[in-house]
């Protein structure tokens, strides 16, 4: 009985046999080969890693830090605040304030004639951002004070009569004066979103002649200022002695101090390319005031740096413009010989 021939090994098996012979019979190829195996499995793990890491969206950005509170997340100038279509917020957004309902204390409301980060907490704006042009300046008269209607309804509505009594002024942040082109523009001054309660030294004396002194640079000199101002801390006296709070219905915060940033451009038009208009030569100048009857006209004497009234509200002004020119102009104190308002009081 013949004997049945022994069935042929499948053609792969017989070449992986050889190759694996081959290997053992050279060593530094058969490292090679291994080698080879690592990079390829090393390179489909990344890959893998990173399609995961794409589809959950990348690293979470930390939230912006409350108002107030410095920015620990940010170096000296940190990345730009997101561009925004509004003029009075083409420098920047100081507190990151967004139009998200439950960010209550940095609420951002975007305005015809200004910009504001409105605190729900304490019935005040956080700050008033605004551009300065001749043409904001003009004739129209003064107007009621009135509650805002473009909050939230759950959001606190300040009344004019919570101020009432109180020995403390509705103090503008931006002021009427700068928007008495028109009844329309001068009336949107009046809301109570853009108050904040001033001792009437403060808000008639110097405060009031800083206010005189810009509008001067857009007349005389034909400048374009960028204006933030707000208020810093609690605690402030008026002419019926020292308050923390004040408020009939809603309780508004006395600030301890009052501040304001300007930026001043020769060259400005009001429009989104003033950013890269700003230059090293530029100016800017800032003051803190204390919120009590110790004020008198002359705001020269209160004069600081942008880069302290940063330090002191953790806010970010202009950034903007890019930090290697905006920095040392926040640096600095300003110098410029200020002449005598219709009070009097130039340098002090």
């Amino acid at each position: 009985m013949s004997s049945r021939p022994e069935p042929e090994a499948p053609p792969a098996l017989v070449l992986l046999s050889r190759f694996v012979t081959a290997l053992r019979q050279h060593p530094p190829l058969a490292l090679f080969f291994l080698g080879l195996l690592a990079c390829i499995a090393l390179l489909i793990l990344v890959l893998v890693v990173g399609v995961w890491f794409v589809a959950r969206g990348g690293l979470e950005s930390p939230p912006p830090p409350g108002p107030g509170a410095p920015d620990t997340q940010r170096g000296p100038e940190g990345p730009a605040s997101p561009a925004d279509s509004s003029i009075h917020l083409v420098m920047g957004n100081p507190s990151r304030a967004t139009t998200d309902e439950a960010n209550r204390d940095n609420y951002l409301m975007r305005k015809p004639f200004f910009a504001l980060s409105y605190n729900n907490g304490k019935g005040t704006p956080n700050w008033v951002s605004w551009c300065l042009r001749q043409s904001d300046l003009g004739q129209a008269p003064r107007a009621d004070f009135y509650p805002d209607p473009d909050l939230p309804p759950t959001f606190k509505h300040v009344k004019p009569g919570d101020y009432s009594g109180s020995g403390f002024d509705r103090g503008h942040m931006c002021p009427h004066s700068d928007r008495a082109s028109s009844d329309e523009a001068s009336t949107a001054t009046f809301v109570m979103t853009n108050m904040v309660p001033q001792s009437p030294a403060c808000n008639q004396k110097a405060w009031a002649d800083l206010e005189d002194y810009c509008r001067d640079l857009v007349r005389k000199k034909r400048q374009t200022l960028y204006i933030v101002a707000g208020p810093a801390g609690q605690g402030g006296e008026g002419t019926k002695g020292p308050r923390e709070i004040i408020g009939r219905a809603e309780k508004v915060t006395v600030p301890a101090k009052c501040w304001k940033v300007v930026l001043a451009l020769d060259d400005g038009r009001g429009d989104a390319g003033d950013v890269d208009r700003v230059s090293r030569t530029s100016r800017v100048f800032a003051v803190v005031m204390p919120n009590d009857q110790s004020v008198g006209h002359g705001w020269a004497k209160y004069r600081t740096s942008a880069s302290d009234v940063e330090k002191l509200t953790g806010y970010h002004f202009f950034d903007r413009v890019p930090a290697d020119i905006i920095g040392p102009l926040k640096e600095r104190v300003d110098r410029e010989t200020i002449p005598p308002g219709r009070h009097g009081g130039g340098d002090d």
